[in-house]
């Protein structure tokens, strides 16, 4: 494809003070892809690591490669970066743990053209664990973002959990990606709902995901795309899950008082209280912490929306 010609994918990859072994896997993937390197844009926003990645990270193997640096720190600064930068007529946003199947990026162009009316999307995530897991730490792999499934789904609700895109590989039309960054220069999008430093916050991913359905375009999952999110060991620790439960449940209550489909979320009632209260009783212990995780985020939610 002649150079002058539009990109047709703009690879976004965010990092703070990334692991260096991880974000090589992650680029040897990427120069590994099916999808020729004239069709497609790699951008590398260093979001403020404490060694700059430019001295680092060699990114001559690509020929629209380049390094970006974010001084604002989180996540949500760095995705808009990359945004602005982008080239692409589809943005997928590549994290710096997450290891491509060599032909996402060609299966990302077919689906692009064979869907139309979805305008954020993406595929199976399979977990890749330096050590192996503990068995009772499986019912908490969806909060590691891991997700693997046989059947295409879309619609066009946003937030609809059987439809809404991972944040690892996501993709989104260049368009929505615009939207999404106007939100945000126009003072819509005044709380921010992703990770800065070590917060575990997050869901602007599901945000920028929901901006194609007020667009009147839709969410997928597509069994094709895969990848694999390198997992390291403090990320099965009970007390990371149980912190990350609880940055996720208060997320979500956030993200639903300005999304929910118009409907602002609905503090527990008494009642709900005490029937928690009750259940409680009947836990094992590790269910018992691990739901008392998922009531703190929830109250920690309302509590900061009622400040607001």
């Amino acid at each position: 494809m002649p150079l002058n010609l539009p990109l047709e994918i703009s690879v976004i990859t965010c990092a703070h003070n990334p692991r260096a072994d991880y974000l090589h896997e992650v680029l040897g993937a990427l120069n590994q892809q099916t999808l020729a390197k004239a069709r497609w844009e790699y951008l590398l926003i260093d979001n403020l690591s404490d060694e700059p990645l430019d001295s680092r990270f060699d990114l001559s193997w690509h020929p629209h490669a380049k390094h970006l640096k974010e001084e604002k720190l989180g996540l949500t600064a760095a995705r808009l970066r990359g945004i602005k930068e982008a080239a692409g007529e589809v943005l997928v946003f590549v994290d710096d743990d997450n290891v491509l199947d060599a032909d996402y990026l060609e299966e990302v162009n077919r689906l692009a053209e064979a869907w139309p009316m979805v305008g954020a999307f993406s595929g199976q995530v399979r977990g890749k664990f330096e050590v192996p897991p503990p068995e009772w730490s499986r019912a908490y792999w969806n909060r590691l973002a891991i997700r693997e499934f046989d059947k295409d789904s879309w619609s066009n609700l946003a937030c609809l959990s059987e439809t809404s895109p991972n944040g690892a590989g996501l993709c989104v039309r260049r368009a929505v990606a615009r939207r999404y960054l106007s939100y945000h220069a126009n003072g819509k999008r005044k709380i921010l709902l992703d990770r800065t430093g070590t917060s575990l916050v997050s869901a602007g991913d599901l945000d920028l995901a929901a901006t194609a359905c007020d667009m009147g375009l839709g969410n997928a999952l597509f069994a094709s795309l895969k990848l694999d999110h390198l997992m390291p060991p403090e990320r099965l620790e009970e007390k990371y899950l149980l912190n990350l439960l609880e940055a996720q449940t208060f997320s979500q209550i956030v993200l639903d008082s300005f999304r929910a489909n118009g409907q602002a979320p609905l503090r527990p009632t008494r009642s709900r209280t005490v029937a928690n209260l009750l259940r409680l009783l009947f836990m094992e212990p590790r269910k018992r912490r691990f739901f008392r995780a998922l009531n703190r985020g929830i109250s920690k939610g309302f509590d900061f929306l009622a400040h607001q």
